[in-house]
């Protein structure tokens, strides 16, 4: 193959690397060396990967390079046999670093897979390694003590987003075709905002949370980014279904998600957001993205109904239980960074934490009476674009927290809410940054907004795009 064709193939698509590995036109060693070589030249001017899986990785490909040769029929292989994927650093990957984003815990191995993990192995895939996150998760930037800061591909000078901003930085640069990451405020869908990705945050109960218990009274779930919906909607129907003990779960749809993407919708009332109290207008380039895509929905025959989000009764709860998780983690606070040290004093009791899931369910209860009158939701990712690697890093723990809210606060209320949602790219900003715009759809309703995902996507097929620098 030639560079230009093996630059080609690292930004094709997840099921094209499947097909073409069960074609038998390139081998899953061939795909594996072509990301770990990209990973060895782009990451250390990008930071997504904390981990780099060489040894493993290469072994794993090299097996299953075996077992292609000795296959008669390959339709029988697992659907993404031979596939790399990127892990995000706060899921356990056994014999694999778990940092949790903290430095300290640099040596600090996992000793099982995740029930994620156990599926996406199972599907077949090669774990090339583990991708940045925020500390503990905690922010929408990709920037913790002791690591260098991840930085977003279509500009160096800014970030990714976060917490998966990792894993969206690996994807949008072709240093893998999908990588997993995780979502309780937000923590796919901006990433994927901010590097021109598709990111699904599932419904509640899709994606089990195996072996241990929920995330957050149920607000984080895990979730996959990629550059096309039908990339998306395969991961989901391979990582969705309970595992044993989970506390909530959904069945697993009838029709797979993969085969909705080919679906025709009937005319859909489409609601869109024009403003998020108390935080007031998004930014002029996140309110166009939204008119764009609303226009783009009426011009295939769906109906649009502005409506306005009060997210006022939500705030300080959800400002409780983001604390309350650091407080969780169990990390001594000396490992912590000044932020997250800050986060942790405003944890509270254990009764004022159960008295803001309250508060937040009881705000649930009246966000989703609102799709009574609509079957699918419009809105930015963000209030405004993303902004630069350490923009905010003189602020107080106070001016901070005001700024991310005043960011991010059009995802948390469906993460609250339990509501699928997918992000896709939705043009870019003056700094040649991408910006996104959610679809979030009724509670479980993962293949309406699969569905119309995939129809903007025939309209404007965003996959083609790629980052200059790494393209």
């Amino acid at each position: 193959m030639s560079l230009n064709n093996l630059t080609d193939l690292a930004f094709t698509s997840t099921l094209e690397q499947a097909r073409l590995i069960k074609e038998r036109q390139v081998t899953p060693l061939e795909l594996t060396e072509l990301y770990l070589a990209r990973i060895a030249k782009y990451n250390p001017a990008l930071g997504c990967f904390y981990y780099v899986a060489t040894e493993s990785a290469i072994a794993d490909a090299q097996q299953k390079t075996e077992q292609i040769a000795q296959t008669l029929d390959t339709n029988y292989l697992p659907p993404f046999f031979g596939v790399p994927i990127g892990i995000k650093d706060l899921k356990f990957v056994a014999n694999m670093p778990i940092t949790y984003g903290i430095a300290a815990l640099a040596d600090q191995i996992a000793k099982y897979d995740e029930g994620v993990v156990t599926k996406i192995k199972e599907a077949g895939f090669i774990i090339l390694g583990k991708t940045a996150t925020s500390q503990l998760g905690s922010f929408p930037y990709t920037e913790p003590e002791g690591f260098e800061p991840t930085r977003n591909p279509w500009n160096l000078d800014y970030t990714p987003g976060g917490s998966s901003g990792g894993s969206a930085a690996a994807v949008a640069a072709g240093l893998c075709s999908i990588a997993l990451g995780g979502d309780a405020g937000g923590s796919i869908r901006g990433p994927a905002a901010s590097c021109g990705l598709v990111g699904i945050k599932p419904s509640r109960g899709r994606i089990s949370f195996a072996p241990v218990g929920d995330r957050l009274s149920g607000l984080g779930t895990h979730g996959i980014l990629t550059r096309t919906v039908a990339d998306a909607a395969a991961f989901l129907d391979i990582a969705s279904g309970y595992m044993v003990g989970d506390p909530y779960w959904l069945a697993k749809p009838k029709i797979p998600f993969l085969a909705t993407t080919k679906q025709t919708l009937s005319p859909l009332k489409i609601g869109f957001a024009t403003s998020f109290l108390p935080l007031g207008e998004p930014a002029p380039e996140c309110q166009q993205s939204v008119a764009t895509v609303v226009g783009q929905l009426t011009t295939m025959g769906h109906t649009a109904i502005p409506q306005a989000i009060d997210c006022s009764a939500l705030i300080e709860p959800f400002k409780t239980v983001w604390a309350s998780a650091v407080a969780a983690s169990g990390i001594p606070p000396e490992a912590l960074s000044p932020m997250n040290q800050w986060v942790l004093t405003q944890s509270g009791t254990a009764g004022e934490y159960l008295q803001a899931v309250t508060q937040m369910q009881l705000f649930a209860r009246q966000l989703v009476s609102l799709f009574a009158q609509i079957d699918v939701l419009v809105a930015p990712t963000y209030m405004h674009p993303t902004i630069r690697v350490g923009e905010w890093a003189d602020l107080s723990p106070e001016d901070t927290l005001e700024k991310i809210i005043n960011w991010i606060f059009p995802s948390p209320p469906f993460n609250v809410t339990g509501q699928p949602v997918v992000n896709i790219p939705a043009g870019f900003d003056s700094n040649g940054v991408p910006l996104g715009v959610q679809l979030i759809g009724k509670p479980t309703s993962e293949a309406t907004i699969i569905a119309l995902a995939s129809q903007l996507e025939q309209a404007q097929p965003w996959s083609q795009l790629r980052p200059q620098e790494f393209a």
